[in-house]
C-alpha cells in the first residue's frame, strides 16, 4: 500500500500562489515608485522650480545693480571684466501693463539658463543698442516670467535697463513661429516665449520697436549653439538623467538592504536627504530636456 505524504512532507512547489503575489506586490510598488515621481516632477515644474528662479531674480538683482553702479555692467558679449558669462545678468526689463517689474535678464538662451529669468539671445545686440535685440522667456515653468506676454497690446510700452541706460520700447506687433511679425523699423526688441502652457508646439512673439536714441552695439556678435534656439532643449541633459536616474536606484536599493540588516530608523535618517538631492538633480536635468520657453 502507497504511503501518502503529509502536508508537511509534500514538496514546495515553485511558482504557487506565493510567488505570484509577490511579483504583483513588486510591480505595483514599482508603478507607485513611478507615479509619486512622476507627480513630483509635475509638482517641481509649477510649483518648486518658481521659487528656484524667485531666490535666483533675488541674488541676479543685487549683483546687477552693484555693476550698474560701479560701472562694470556688460555692453556685449564681451564686458569690462571680459567675456560675459553665460547666466550673468545683463538686463532688466519692467512691462507695467502686465505688471512686470525689475526683471532681470540673462546672458544666453538654453535651457540651463532659462531657469533663472528671460535670457538674451547672445547672437543679437543688447536691449538699446542698434539693430534687432532678442529676449527668451518661459511662459509656464520657472516662475514663468513671460506667461502673460501674449496679453500685450500694440502701443504698451516696454523699459529695459543696461549699462548703457534706459530705453524704452512701444509694441508694434504680437505674432508667432506660423505668422511671423513683418516689422521694418531698424532698431527693435522681441519677446519670444511658448504658444501654451500646457503643450507648447510653436512660439509667441512680441515685437516692439525703440522710441529712445539708440546706442552702439558690438561689432561682432557669438554664434549660438543648436540648444540656444527657439523651443529647444538640451539634449546633452537627458544622458545627465539618465545617471542621475542610476544613482536613485542604486540609492534605493541599497537604503532597503541596509534597513533589513540594521535599523531602520537610522537608515531612513541618512537615506533621505540623499534621496531627495538625488531626485532634485534628476529634475533639474530632465526638466532641461523640454522646450527652452516652455
Amino acid at each position: 500500500m502507497t504511503a501518502i505524504a503529509s502536508p508537511a512532507e509534500a514538496p514546495a512547489r515553485s511558482g504557487g500562489p506565493t510567488g505570484q503575489i509577490s511579483i504583483v506586490r513588486c510591480a505595483a510598488a514599482s508603478m507607485l515608485v513611478l507615479a509619486l515621481l512622476l507627480l513630483g516632477f509635475v509638482g517641481y515644474l509649477f510649483g518648486l522650480s518658481g521659487i528656484q528662479e524667485s531666490g535666483a531674480q533675488a541674488r541676479l538683482y543685487t549683483t546687477f545693480r552693484y555693476e550698474l553702479g560701479q560701472d562694470l555692467g556688460p555692453l556685449g558679449p564681451s564686458g569690462p571684466l571680459g567675456r560675459t558669462a553665460l547666466g550673468a545678468p545683463v538686463a532688466v526689463l519692467d512691462i507695467p501693463s502686465i505688471g512686470m517689474h525689475d526683471l532681470v535678464v540673462v546672458q544666453g538662451t538654453a535651457p540651463e539658463q532659462l531657469t533663472a529669468g528671460p535670457g538674451h539671445l547672445r547672437n543679437t545686440p543688447l536691449p538699446g543698442q542698434v539693430g534687432l535685440s532678442v529676449i527668451y522667456g518661459r511662459r509656464a515653468t520657472f516662475g514663468a516670467p513671460f506667461g502673460k506676454l501674449g496679453q500685450l497690446k500694440p502701443g504698451d510700452e516696454i523699459t529695459a535697463i543696461t549699462q548703457q541706460g534706459k530705453f524704452v520700447y512701444k509694441v508694434a506687433a504680437i505674432g508667432d513661429s506660423q505668422h511671423p511679425v513683418h516689422d521694418s523699423s531698424l532698431n527693435r526688441l522681441a519677446l519670444l516665449t511658448a504658444s501654451s502652457s500646457l503643450v507648447p508646439s510653436y512660439y509667441l512673439e512680441v515685437d516692439a520697436d525703440l522710441v529712445s536714441t539708440p546706442q552702439s552695439g558690438p561689432a561682432v556678435l557669438p554664434a549660438i549653439g543648436p540648444d540656444e534656439q527657439a523651443m529647444a532643449g538640451d539634449d546633452g541633459a537627458l544622458a545627465v538623467t539618465m545617471v542621475w536616474g542610476l544613482a536613485l536606484v542604486v540609492i534605493s536599493v541599497g537604503g532597503a538592504v541596509a534597513a533589513a540588516r540594521w535599523s531602520v530608523w537610522p537608515v531612513y535618517f541618512v537615506l533621505v536627504p540623499a534621496v531627495l538631492a538625488v531626485v532634485w538633480n534628476l529634475y533639474e536635468n530632465f526638466a532641461s530636456v523640454l522646450p527652452n520657453l516652455f
